[in-house]
């Protein structure tokens, strides 16, 4: 572990802890970070899994960043060394407010410091557990909590029943819409780079080969489909998992796997989303759907399944339908096949997004929320 002894003098701070940076969490980390850009405040996040890296430094968007460096072994049980590291790091300045992610960070901020935490929580069922409950009940003067979407803070609230409703609250995840945009490359950069058909009518999917992703759906749908698509349309799953080889042999069994292309794992993968006709989500799980905003803002329409946290990104901007429904699936991928490209639901899709899902929109819903109100004044 590594962390400067001095923050300068009447310095005030925000301890940031985040279990690790694998996958979308960086993003969050940085998100967060974001929420306190021009304030008084500085941000200091502290990952507790994953080695010391600059490219995690300099995406964190923080003022610093201390890497703890356990593993998950180490994090299992009563993680007393954590929270004693955690204790120092508390103690080495003058925070005002704790932002812990997911609930192992939050268990150690609530013992390891006096400081009110904001735990934000990225899944569901996380408090169904008796045990978390009780836990949870003991901090709840100085805990809110916060969902990344409405879905997730009602999951919350029917664990956690008597909670007052501020207390669990709702805070989108979001990107930063310029940066995001500026990285994405041109429809004919992106084909080329997943060796996509310049001509081909293509369906995007990106995520994990997962239960909870349910792309056997969306192979179903599809393959329902692709006799009144245009001719020569592909699906592109964008991912890997263990669900792999099954769903490859579910492609093979409905005859449609030369139309399937399972690319993988991609770098840097919302760069290609213009590749994409249309960008379809069958998720069973989705707390959010942080790909759905990366959609958006490469203009792609969206087709999503209607649950979760994603209806209410994809809600006003794009079609939804019944979970597990592959019929229905493949009566919205016919529709948006026959659709012409129309210019207002793009703008619309920019406009939901800089409402809505940018930071400086959240920003403005945290800074509203009550528990704040010391910080502003301060």
């Amino acid at each position: 572990m590594t962390t400067s002894e001095v923050a300068g003098a009447g310095q005030q701070w925000i301890l940031q802890f985040c279990h690790g940076y694998d996958g979308p969490f960086l993003d969050c980390a940085r998100q967060y970070a974001a929420l306190f850009a021009g304030t008084r405040y500085k941000v200091c996040t502290v990952y507790l899994t994953g080695a010391p890296s600059a490219e995690v430094e300099a995406g964190s968007v923080s003022d610093e960043v201390i890497f703890l460096d356990y593993s998950s072994r180490e994090v299992r049980g009563l993680k007393l060394k954590a929270i004693r590291d955690l204790k120092r790091i508390a103690a080495s300045r003058d925070f005002k407010l704790c932002i812990a992610h997911r609930f192992k960070p939050i268990y150690i901020a609530l013992l390891g410091s006096d400081l009110p935490v904001f735990g934000v929580q990225h899944a569901f069922g996380v408090y169904q557990r008796r045990s978390r409950q009780l836990f949870i009940n003991c901090f709840r003067r100085r805990l809110t909590l916060l969902g990344v979407s409405d879905a997730v803070r009602d999951d919350m609230r029917a664990c956690l029943p008597g909670w007052p409703a501020e207390r669990i609250a709702t805070l989108y995840n979001r990107i930063d819409i310029a940066t995001v945009q500026a990285a994405q490359c041109s429809r004919a950069v992106a084909r080329e780079a997943l060796a996509l058909p310049q001509d081909a009518w293509v369906i995007g999917n990106v995520g994990r080969l997962h239960p909870d992703k349910d792309q056997a759906t969306l192979i179903r749908g599809f393959a329902l489909a692709l006799p009144a698509l245009p001719a020569g349309s592909l699906l592109a799953i964008m991912g890997s998992g263990r669900l792999e080889t099954a769903l490859k042999r579910l492609a093979s069994e409905l005859g449609v796997s030369e139309s399937v292309r399972f690319l993988g794992q991609v770098a840097n993968g919302r760069n290609y989303f213009k590749a994409f006709d249309v960008f379809a989500l069958s998720s069973d799980h989705e707390p959010f759907g942080m790909v759905l905003l990366e959609a958006m803002a490469a203009g792609v329409p969206l087709i999503g399944s209607d649950c979760g946290g994603g209806r209410e990104v994809v809600a006003g901007c794009g079609q939804l339908f019944p979970l597990g429904d592959a019929v229905a699936l493949a009566q919205a991928l016919v529709q948006q096949a026959q659709e012409p490209a129309d210019p207002a639901l793009q703008q619309r899709m920019v406009q939901r997004l800089l409402e809505v899902f940018s930071d400086a929109a959240v920003r403005q819903c945290f800074w509203a929320l009550p528990q704040l109100a010391a910080l502003r004044l301060a």
